[in-house]
């Protein structure tokens, strides 16, 4: 037993040896001799010619979103479609790597593609003149992801893809001077940032490519044994903006309606900034851009690169230095006619007859109010009286200085944003007397913002910003960057800020006030409005910037609105103002501020009266749908269900946003098909808002409002399908 043991032993240990002698002279083989010994297999052929192939793994740029989640920039990949049609071309383990069946890939991809299957059949049959590959036209370009899963799934034989990564801004024209756009770089090995803060933010927004790589031999087959090497692409981070969407949205609607007011206009911009943070919730411009189409007449971001003599709005300062100085009584009177001057020995302009004057100041058309009282001089915006205090109650210098302090003239440096500090005059007695008007001296909307939230708040003045947050791509609890809101001075006390918002009061309610026909129904109202003829050269012309400079509500200032448009003068100006009105009304509804409640706001027409609330949104995900529609039923929401399924996959709002009645909401149960909506009158923000959160591909044309969609009201839209929209 035990020799039958011992014999057992030894043989197991001669085999055991044997083996592991020949796993080592067949390595020995190989790698002395290039053949592999079990097989026979010359290794020579296959390392000759044995190329790495590196494939790149493109990274997405980062997302920029605003304040609620809605996006306005995005990375979009598409694929275009690459038939194989040579027979020679050698495929992996034996399949075919060319387009064998051609009748039958005709077919198929016609039913994809929609497209005629004659003329596919005639790209594939280029195979007969010798061409290896081809494209389809531009009806296999730019494919989605879904249309590319669709054709692999068919198994057809020698069909490949290209991708490319496009940047899609889903609003069109929407802040886009600040906004800025991103292209393929010249080497077309990226995504960059070519101007604003896409360009500002590029190091944040731009990920790191991955890759694969793995050798193969000159056939094209993986060489045994080698190993490949993959690194997984990095994203960008993602950005959140300040601005709010649908009061930006408001924002470029309102300046277009002022286009067709006055057709011989040719610029208007604004601002939309809370008090308190510093907080831009809307900025824009016209004319601008669309930044899917590039088409860039004008570069230049007017609310911070436009230096322009701000007429009236600059007035409120001349108040704000003589109250802070202690030196103000608002019921002391002046002569409200003209002010004509001529200089005292420090070269100061001084009130003289007009016979020994270097010139007259008149207020607007000439007007003659005779004695008035300094508080009437600013919400009437009086020229004469703003020289009497700069002149009488104060002085230029002193005026000076407090402007200094507000900062005029320097830059407000934010979110680097470029732009410029304007021109200060201040040389000569006429200099100086137009600076007590705003005329004569240049600065920024930027600065105007900076400045009056000191103003509109406690006296405390706070720098305006675009950027709320940086944050990881992959997770958005991990912050980048945090915004935090900087006070950038203390130019007047609290009291004096009070004092001047007391004033301001009467500029929006008073009869005699020049804002009372930009009173809204939500709201009461403080500000300033302004007229200023604009030079060009040594002269003045007939055309004038019209402004205003608001802040609600009235009795707890928290957002200001600022509002501009160069236009021919016209006396009739301070009347039609239902452009401004729209926007003012937009404001106040989306921060619920009304007359009776700081949570509710009220429309109301002849026959009808509409309250508006903003309610939390709440999470709606994988529950069900009729979950969900109860849910929003105290919204009052337009509820729009996408899809056939029975819970929600995903949602608009997001639940970090808010709802207000009446607002479309957005519940996705399928990510293949839905019935479309009708979409005639709705904006912008809702059509992106569908984009979003359905995923399909939208092509959106035109600025306004819908007036045509591609795909009727009701029909089933497949994934994959283009859904082309116009506003107008």
């Amino acid at each position: 037993m035990s020799h039958r043991k011992n014999h057992a032993i030894r043989t197991i240990t001669i085999l055991t040896l044997a083996a592991m002698l020949l796993i080592v002279s067949d390595v020995f083989f190989v790698a002395v001799g290039k053949v592999h010994l079990r097989s026979g297999t010359d290794l020579t052929a296959y390392a000759e010619g044995a190329n790495t192939i590196t494939e790149t793994e493109t990274a997405f740029r980062g997302n920029i979103y605003d304040r609620n989640g809605n996006i306005i920039a995005e990375d979009n990949r598409t694929y275009n479609i690459v038939c194989i049609l040579d027979s020679s071309r050698p495929g992996v383990d034996g399949a075919i790597a060319y387009v064998a069946d051609r009748e039958k890939t005709a077919a198929t991809l016609s039913s994809i593609l929609k497209m005629d299957q004659q003329k596919i059949l005639d790209y594939l049959s280029q195979g007969d003149n010798g061409v290896y590959q081809t494209e389809l036209g531009t009806e296999g370009r730019n494919l989605s992801k879904t249309v590319k899963e669709e054709i692999e799934a068919t198994d057809l034989t020698g069909i490949e893809f290209t991708d490319s990564v496009e940047r899609v801004y889903p609003y069109g024209q929407f802040a886009s001077n600040l906004i800025g756009y991103a292209q393929v770089n010249d080497e077309g090995t990226a995504t960059v940032g070519k101007m604003g803060l896409e360009l500002y933010l590029n190091s944040y927004l731009s990920g790191t490519d991955g890759y694969r790589s793995y050798q193969v031999d000159k056939n094209g087959y993986n060489l045994p044994g080698m190993k490949g090497e993959t690194v997984s692409a990095v994203n960008g981070n993602n950005v959140y903006l300040t601005l709010d969407a649908s009061i930006q949205q408001q924002l470029e609607d309102s300046m277009k309606q002022t286009f067709t007011t006055f057709p011989s206009m040719d610029r208007a911009w604004g601002a939309v900034m809370e008090i308190s943070t510093g907080k831009i919730v809307a900025w824009g411009q016209s004319p601008s851009f669309n930044p899917n189409d590039k088409n860039i007449t004008e570069f230049q971001n007017y609310g911070a690169q436009l230096p322009y003599e701000p007429g009236s709005t600059l007035k409120t300062f001349t108040w704000a230095a003589a109250i802070n100085e202690g030196k103000y009584n608002g019921s002391d009177t002046t002569n409200g006619n003209e002010y004509c001057y001529g200089s005292d020995e420090n070269g100061n302009p001084v009130r003289v007859s007009e016979g020994e004057s270097y010139g007259c100041i008149y207020n607007a058309l000439e007007r003659k109010y005779g004695d008035v009282d300094y508080d009437s001089g600013l919400y009437r915006s009086l020229n004469t009286v703003a020289l009497a205090i700069q002149n009488e109650v104060i002085t230029p210098q002193i005026h000076l200085e407090y402007l200094k302090k507000f900062g005029f003239w320097q830059p407000v440096d934010t979110d680097g944003v470029e732009e410029a500090t304007g021109t200060l005059n201040f040389n000569t007695p006429a200099d100086k007397a137009s600076l007590s008007y705003g005329q004569g001296s240049s600065v920024t909307t930027l600065q105007l913002l900076q400045a009056y939230s000191a103003v509109f708040g406690n006296g405390s003045m706070v720098k305006p910003h675009f950027v709320e947050s940086v944050r990881d791509a992959y997770d958005a609890s991990k912050v980048v960057y945090q915004s935090e809101t900087e006070v950038t001075g203390n130019p007047i006390t609290a009291d004096t800020a009070k004092q001047l918002q007391t004033i301001m009061y009467q500029t929006v309610n008073n009869p005699a006030g020049t804002a009372y026909y930009y009173q809204i129904p939500e709201c009461e109202m403080i500000g300033k409005t302004g007229t200023t003829e604009v030079a060009s050269g040594n002269a003045y012309t007939s055309v004038v910037i019209h402004s205003i400079m608001f802040a609600m509500p009235a009795d707890n200032p928290q957002v200001i609105v600022y509002y501009a448009f160069n236009a021919p003068f016209n006396s009739n100006i301070g009347y039609i103002t239902d452009a401004e009105k729209a926007l003012l009304r937009k404001v106040a509804i989306t921060y619920g501020f009304t007359k009776n409640s700081s949570s509710q706001s009220s429309t109301q027409t002849a026959d009808t009266q509409t309250d508006i609330e903003t309610y939390d949104m709440p999470s709606l995900l994988n529950h069900s749908v009729d979950y969900a529609k109860q849910k929003l039923t105290a919204c009052s929401a337009d509820v729009i269900t996408l899809g056939n399924g029975s819970s929600v996959i995903d949602q608009y709002p997001n639940e970090t946003g808010t709802v207000s009645t009446g607002q479309r909401v957005f519940l996705l149960t399928d990510t293949s098909s839905f019935t479309m909506p009708d979409l005639t009158g709705w904006t912008r923000k809702d059509v992106a808002a569908l984009w979003s959160v359905s995923g399909f591909e939208f092509q959106l044309t035109g600025e306004g409002k819908v007036v045509s969609q591609s795909i009727p009201a009701g029909t089933t839209v497949a994934k994959g399908t283009k859904i082309e929209v116009v506003f107008g």
